[in-house]
């Protein structure tokens, strides 16, 4: 697996960030306070949050007057929708090679 997987895995294991993740592909560009304001956290935890999903290219900030605003990064997921794909192909097959191997037992 390589370091971008790992970041992703890791950034997306902590339930509140994926939560404010969601939120974001769910809901589109929202602001630090209204992110707050659902998250169940504080707003430094929030922001610090924000920082990590930025810094693993899930989200992206944009600066507005006094406000930043936070938009989900959907093709930042790619490596892992790659990933998912070879462990379904991986899995597939094994269990294709398990039914092969039960089926000649049977005989």
């Amino acid at each position: 697996m390589s370091l971008s997987h790992d970041l992703l895995f890791k950034t997306l294991a902590d339930p509140t960030r994926r939560a404010i993740f969601e939120r974001l592909c769910r809901g589109g560009e929202q602001t630090v306070g209204a992110l707050t304001a659902c998250a169940g956290v504080s707003q430094p935890a929030v922001s610090k949050h924000l920082g990590l999903l930025r810094e693993a290219g899930l989200v992206r900030d944009r600066q507005q007057g006094r406000q930043t605003h936070y938009s989900a990064q959907l093709s930042a997921l790619a490596p892992l929708i790659d990933w998912t794909s070879e462990m379904t192909g991986f899995w597939e097959s094994r269990f294709d090679d398990l039914e092969n191997l039960l089926k000649r037992m049977d005989q």
